[in-house]
């Protein structure tokens, strides 16, 4: 009997640990406030989301809170001293997929955000992030996962929250770097080699992220690879079978962005390229 009740609680553990993304109930809406807005402040942030205060559950999310995933992650100028940014959530049918709008963010992207809660397992849902003046965005994961948690009445896996925050905050740090859309897909191309990393030394994994990189016209710096190779250990220790679904159909409409820039890069040289002839042409004809 003991060795079965022993069995027993290992399975529950393994299905614990590989639990896909709870189904949310559609229509469901939160707003979540950073504790340190004033009362102006408030309804500026209404306004931005187009709800009249009193309309929605409303909850805040305390600057305490916010370092709990991002203390130790980002620089102290990053995180500061008061919770400003805000969110609305509303969850939409199965296999809706997210979207995701940002106002007044200066750090954070759309697309940052989108990579990083498909990572924390949240999927179908209408998500809004914004603050009455510009803040760098990283805190309002916090706020998302709180209303997420208050709607479903369970708890996200830690271990994912943790390791979605980091993966913002890398993919931020990464878009410091080279461009913002590219940043994203190129943190996606190595979720969605996670079954493959996992049997992989660092050194392997190193030279994996180099050919990414590289792929998209970039030689990240060791600082910078480093960080990558320990967010894709993080991430490996989460259920990928979802994750790398999502991702996918993530990675289809975010490669139509990044060719759309490429074109756009592509427009803007021939101009340039255009002009410069036009002026070689008037130098050569008056000598």
């Amino acid at each position: 009997m003991k060795k079965f009740l022993s069995i027993l609680l290992v399975v529950c553990a393994l299905l614990a640990l590989s639990v896909p993304a709870f189904a949310l109930s559609e229509g469901e809406e939160r707003v979540v406030l950073g504790a340190d807005l004033t009362e102006d402040q408030i309804l500026n942030v209404y306004g931005q989301f187009g709800l009249t205060r009193g309309a929605v559950t409303e909850l805040t999310v305390s600057n305490s809170e916010e370092r709990q995933y991002l203390e130790g992650l980002v620089d102290e100028s990053v995180i500061g001293t008061r919770s400003i940014s805000c969110v609305y959530i509303k969850t939409l049918a199965a296999n809706s997929g997210l979207t995701v709008s940002a106002s007044n963010i200066t750090w954070c992207t759309e697309e940052m955000y989108k990579a990083a809660l498909m990572t924390a397992g949240i999927y179908d849902a209408e998500v809004k992030v914004a603050a009455p003046f510009g803040v760098s965005g990283t805190a309002a994961l916090t706020g998302i996962y709180k209303a997420y948690e208050n709607i479903t009445g369970v708890q996200l896996q830690q271990q994912a929250k943790e390791a979605a925050t980091d993966e913002l905050v890398i993919t931020a740090e990464l878009a410091d770097q080279i461009d913002e859309v590219d940043a994203v897909a190129i943190v996606n191309e190595l979720k969605l080699l996670l079954d493959e990393t996992k049997n992989m030394t660092d050194d392997e994994l190193r030279a994996q992220v180099v050919q990414i990189a590289s792929q998209y016209g970039y030689t990240l710096d060791d600082a910078t690879i480093s960080r990558l190779i320990g967010l894709c250990r993080d991430l490996e220790g989460l259920s990928t079978d979802e994750l790398q679904q999502k991702v996918e159909q993530f990675k289809d409409a975010l490669s139509s962005v990044t060719h759309y820039a490429q074109q756009v890069q592509g427009f803007g040289a021939k101009v340039a390229d255009f002009f410069k002839n036009v002026v070689s042409f008037f130098k050569n004809l008056f000598g």
